[in-house]
């Protein structure tokens, strides 16, 4: 962290119930509000759409502009527009979300002080600092042992999906074990068909996929001569789960077509927006945990301008339909919306050669978006320096973040996951005491 931030006096119990993370640069819990997180409130949000953008967007050029910074900081971005919120202005390239900003809350003071990918990745997805013994589980994991298997969920559907590309960085199951492991889609949405991988297989009709089923049970004389066998009976009900999957009503939730053209249109026809309508169905069909890996652009060490006009408007046309069709059909009240990357960028562009006006990593400051599930909209929390470098005020640490989702889903920040060698283990981290260091995001919750 930057030796320069600025903590309030506390004194030793405070210490501890605020706790010290202690590495990486990460030097202390989230000094929110001297409150901790009390037992978890019935739930608000039943399900979570995250919007994974990985790489890191730069926070000057999305949602904490600072055109008063300079050329040398907002480079040709620096006219932010206002939003239908009084005092609240986001980047020009976001015409659309400026429209909705009374439906989501700003965080300007995420922070971490960690730089590198892989480790920047496991932190804001797990609220812990990478390295020791054990690998926590991602928030994803957490939700669906929780909210899914945990809560009896029945749905053929995995509780835990993954539009389109595993993220790659970390095993998002930790030492939970595979069963939590996301199902990433593969396929592109917004393509016809969507190839699900394993649900619709490109070249193969619904009938020949049945012809294929019964020919398989008549080769199955072994099957057939140990009737009543239990193994044998697991192996049949998961067959019969999977291919109601396949070719029952559960699979049809990746079948975009069935949306008016109108609608698909307006997310756009793009990966990203269509990943944003299938990630609206899955919600409507009870799945806990969305996540979209929104890749292909944000990690802009190079030409980060021309890469943010490209991208910014497929981005914004699908993030702001999402947020105004989920708030239509009712269900924005129950489903989180949590928009981020593992890091920003860095706030002085690169202009020299080989990076032509790039930002680099920049773990520093970045900014989060959060919406619906119990989230106010229309808020900011905390803020950047002038120049968007350090926390000025607020910081917020992913663990903070964290805990807060989980009480809004219903889930004890301080509940205790299942370790596979019985070692105690929380939702979030906690202080010596038993305390919990995250804080809890009180202004907008």
């Amino acid at each position: 962290m930057n030796p320069n931030y600025r903590w309030l006096p506390i004194n030793r119990r405070e210490a501890l119930r605020e706790g010290f993370f202690g590495a990486a640069g990460m030097l202390l819990a989230g000094r929110l509000t001297g409150a901790v997180n009390a037992a978890p409130a019935p739930a608000k949000a039943k399900s979570v759409i995250q919007i994974w953008m990985w790489g890191g967007p730069a926070h000057l050029d999305t949602f904490d502009p600072k055109p008063e910074a300079g050329n040398d900081y907002c480079g040709p971005l620096n006219s932010p527009i206002e939003t239908n919120v009084s005092g609240i202005r986001i980047c020009e390239l976001l015409p659309l979300l400026a429209k909705q900003a009374d439906k989501y809350s700003l965080i300007r003071s995420m922070t971490h002080g960690l730089y590198a990918h892989e480790t920047a990745s496991y932190t804001v997805q797990t609220g812990r600092i990478a390295g020791g013994h054990d690998v926590y589980p991602s928030v994803g994991a957490v939700v669906s042992l929780f909210k899914g298997y945990n809560a009896g969920y029945k749905g053929l559907i995995p509780p835990y999906i993954v539009l389109t590309e595993p993220q790659g960085r970390f095993s998002e199951e930790g030492f939970l074990g595979s069963r939590y492991k996301p199902f990433a889609t593969g396929g592109d949405p917004a393509r016809t068909p969507f190839a699900v991988e394993g649900v619709v297989a490109q070249g193969f009709t619904e009938q020949r996929q049945k012809a294929r089923r019964e020919y398989l049970h008549q080769l199955d004389t072994f099957g057939h001569a140990m009737k009543g066998d239990p193994q044998l009976a697991a192996n049949d009900d998961a067959e019969r789960t999977a291919y109601e999957l396949i070719l029952g009503d559960a699979g049809k939730v990746f079948d975009l077509s069935q949306e008016k053209d109108d609608l698909r249109d307006r997310y756009g026809r793009t990966t990203f927006g269509q990943s944003c309508l299938a990630a609206r169905r899955l919600v409507e069909r009870g799945v806990p945990y969305i996540t979209i890996n929104y890749q292909g652009g944000w990690d802009t060490h190079k030409e980060n301008f021309q890469v943010m006009r490209r991208r910014l408007p497929e981005m914004d046309k699908g993030l702001a339909t999402l947020l105004d069709d989920l708030a239509q059909r009712g269900l924005l009240d129950s489903t989180l919306v949590w928009w981020n990357g593992e890091f920003g960028r860095k706030p002085k562009v690169d202009w020299e050669a080989p990076w032509n006006g790039g930002r680099n990593h920049w773990g520093g400051v970045f900014s989060a978006l959060v919406a619906g599930g119990g989230f106010k909209g229309g808020h900011v929390v905390g803020a950047s320096d002038a120049r968007g470098e350090e926390v000025k005020d607020r910081p917020v640490y992913p663990a903070d973040l964290i805990g807060s989702m989980y009480e809004l889903l219903g889930i004890d920040p301080r509940g205790k996951l299942p370790h596979p060698t019985g070692l105690e283990a929380r939702a979030t981290p906690v202080a010596a005491d038993g305390l919990p260091l995250a804080g809890r995001l009180k202004e907008i919750m």
